[in-house]
Order: structure tokens, then C-alpha cells, then sequence
């Protein structure tokens, strides 16, 4: 949770740079907080509740507030276009993410059908997805992805089909590990894997590839199961 407030305060002052660091780094607690509180003997419905809000402030709201600040900064002008508080009225947009974000770790709370897999896009996955067009932005600016952080219309349609994909009846496998063995992670532990090579050869333009490869990768897993 403090990992996502840092967040906010860094995408409100356009370092989306620092906000993805901090992103990352709640997504990291995230990622081991059950085996963790399992571990000491601390996992209970508290622990459970405050896993989604501190979710939808560090994969929900840091999200939506940097993919407003690249819709700002899409280069559309327009000299009668409406502004609120500096920001064109179409960048608001950009706040769906984070209410899609907080429908979902909502219904996930009382959707007993997610005890083992998510259905729809979990908001970590698509936090990361939102942000690493930032990250493409800033580091790989001649990446053939890097145009797309500056398009209005691809920006807008991210955003929409996002939002879409995190209330969806997608079924996915879920990326946490409740213990440290290799039948039950199997999935998990080679997709990691590939994840990582992936990363190493393509650096940050590779996370959305790794985004669209965890649901056809889900789609099939459960097409087998």
C-alpha cells in the first residue's frame, strides 16, 4: 500500500519512470504476501481484504493516473478542447482503468470461483501492461511499440479493452505461489521462465508480449483441464 501511494505521487508528478518502480515493487510484496503471512502463521479475512486495496491503489490507481498522463501527452491539440485542472477532458478517460480496477478486486472477494484462478485479467497483469508503455517510451524510444505510447486512439482503446478484460469471464491461472514446489508450480515456474528470457532479449518492450502470451497460455490450459 505505501509502495502505491509513493506511486501515485510520482505518476501525478509525471515521473512515470519512479511510478512503475514503485509499482513493481508493490507488485513484488504482492506477489509473496500469502506465502509469507502462511509462513508465520498470520494469514486471515484482514490480510485478505487489505491484499485488494492496497491493489487497487498500487495496480488500479497508479495505473490510471500515468495512462492520463500519456494520453496528455499524445500530442492531440486542439485549441477548443476542453480542460479541467490543465488536463483535456478525453485524458480522463484514462480514470476507468482504476474504477475497472476496483470493480474487479471487489467481485474477487466474494467470487468463490477464484480460490485457485482468476477469471479476468488479474490487476497487477494489467497494471504492468499500462505501464511498460511508459517504460517503452522512455528507454527503447525506437522500439516499433514506442509510437503507440504517444497514439491517442491506441491509448484510448488500451484503456477501454483493459478495463474490459479485467471484468471479463477470462479464466486465469494464477500467477501466486502458495508453496515452493514443482507440481503444483509447474505452469507457473515455466512461464516465469519464458517471461525472464523474454525480458532479457527485449527488454521492456516485451511485457505486453508476456501479457498476450499469459492469456493464450491461460486459454489453453483450461481448454485441457
Amino acid at each position: 500500500m505505501l509502495s502505491g501511494c509513493i506511486g501515485v505521487w510520482l505518476a501525478v508528478q509525471n515521473d512515470l519512470v519512479g511510478a512503475a518502480i514503485f509499482v513493481g515493487l508493490g507488485i513484488f510484496f504482492d506477489f509473496f504476501d500469502g506465502l509469507a503471512a502462511r509462513k508465520i502463521g498470520v494469514a486471515g479475512e484482514l490480510g485478505t481484504q487489505l491484499d485488494s486495496m492496497a491493489d487497487v491503489i498500487t495496480s488500479g490507481l497508479v495505473p490510471s493516473i500515468v495512462m492520463v498522463q500519456l494520453l496528455k501527452g499524445s500530442g492531440f491539440s486542439d485549441s477548443t478542447t476542453l480542460e479541467f485542472a490543465g488536463i483535456p477532458w478525453f485524458a480522463f478517460i484514462g480514470f476507468l482503468i482504476a474504477i475497472a480496477s476496483g470493480f474487479r478486486l471487489a467481485k474477487f472477494n466474494i467470487d468463490e470461483r477464484q480460490t485457485t484462478s482468476f477469471i479476468g485479467l488479474p490487476t497487477p497483469a494489467n497494471g504492468i501492461l499500462i505501464l511498460s508503455f511508459a517504460l517503452i517510451q522512455f528507454y527503447q524510444p525506437d522500439s516499433f511499440l514506442a509510437p503507440l505510447a504517444t497514439n491517442l486512439w491506441f491509448l484510448i482503446g488500451l484503456t477501454l479493452i483493459s478495463s474490459y478484460l479485467l471484468n471479463s469471464e477470462l479464466r486465469l491461472f494464477s500467477l501466486k505461489i502458495e508453496g515452493l514446489g514443482w507440481t503444483e508450480n509447474r505452469l507457473r515456474y515455466c512461464f516465469l521462465l519464458i517471461s525472464i528470457l523474454l525480458l532479457i532479449f527485449l527488454q521492456f518492450q516485451a511485457i505486453p508480449l508476456v501479457i498476450l502470451f499469459y492469456i493464450l497460455v491461460s486459454l489453453f490450459a483450461t481448454d485441457q483441464s
